[in-house]
């Protein structure tokens, strides 16, 4: 077990998987992020609205904070599960699968710290143009009625567009540490619960591929056994990720509801918008996990960490 290959290794991964899904996973945020009146009707919708508004790069909005970030959260997730499944692994016996779902607990446990304020950051620059979209859309429809006057320049305008160093500024000079960690609770439960899911499943259906267990299974069976386990584990946790979203977006649109917490988040949400609000972004997730984890599993398999190492011995 070699903890510097396993983190360069996530880190290779998650910076080549991102860069692949980034503007989808905009879609997925801009669609839960959508109370009341909705200005994007599927992904594609989404999509072809942000390029229009924003240009080709508007697909790209966070995705700075997602480069720098993803590194190192990716690194600690696939690392701890190996970590972990090591210290639980007894000599000569395959691991129960009670055995791996502890393992995808603690990795899924160890990468919010990183996690939490990646999502905190990037969903602030992602929401930025659903806002100014919905401030536009807004003023148009009144303007057709013959009372532009009457909205507010405030949600009439675009608003200044952010940058991730404002805003962790801002948030750790009012509030402090916990305002970058806002949703914390939320993101371990989604993450724990998905880390429970993903590495299991991802274990076993690549165990199918392998001839012996000494072997490593080949690189496109674990790419589709990344991409099968990843869109499941990534469609089971949507209603979490979708409260996840809600509670850790600071500036809302007009008439949108604010949430104090996880239980009143998921209270609103069924009351106002229905069970269904919960699955928002489901397609949008498994098309930009599937990918992104199928990718990450490649990479890790290949065992590029282990290369670069032993290049610079």
């Amino acid at each position: 077990f070699s903890l510097p290959a396993k983190l360069i290794n996530g880190g290779i991964a998650g910076l080549v998987g991102v860069t692949c899904v980034f503007p989808i996973d905009l879609a997925k945020t801009r669609l839960q992020n959508q109370q009341g009146q909705a200005i994007y009707r599927g992904m594609f919708d989404c999509l072809i609205k942000t390029v229009r508004s924003e240009g080709f790069f508007g697909m790209y909005r966070g995705a700075a904070v997602n480069l720098t970030l993803v590194t190192p959260e990716k690194a600690i997730k696939l690392a701890a599960n190996d970590f972990f499944r090591n210290i639980l692994s007894q000599e000569g016996k395959e691991l129960t699968l009670i055995r791996e779902m502890l393992a995808g607990c603690g990795a899924g446990t160890c990468q919010v710290v990183v996690t939490s304020p990646m999502e905190m950051l990037k969903i602030q620059l992602q929401d930025a143009g659903r806002l100014g979209n919905l401030g536009r859309y807004a003023t148009q429809k009144v303007a057709g009625e013959g009372a532009a006057a009457s909205i507010p320049h405030s949600t009439a305008g675009t608003p200044q567009r952010p940058s991730a160093l404002r805003i962790a500024r801002d948030l750790l000079r009012t509030q402090g540490i916990s305002g970058v960690y806002k949703g914390l609770g939320a993101t371990l439960l989604r993450d724990v619960p998905f880390s429970i899911i993903y590495f299991p499943l991802f274990a076993n259906i690549n165990k199918l591929g392998q001839k012996s267990p000494q072997e490593k299974a080949p690189f496109y069976h674990s790419f589709l056994a990344g991409c099968i386990a990843g869109s499941v584990a990534a469609v089971a946790v949507t209603p979490l990720d979708v409260l996840k979203t809600r509670i850790q977006t600071l500036k809302k649109g007009l008439g949108e509801d604010t949430y104090n917490g996880i239980i009143d988040c998921a209270r609103k949400i069924w009351r106002n918008e229905g069970p269904t609000a919960f699955m928002k972004g489901a397609w949008c997730r498994a098309l930009v996990i599937a990918p992104l984890f199928g990718i990450a599993q490649v990479v890790y398999f290949i065992g590029i960490g282990e290369y670069i190492l032993d290049y610079f011995k």
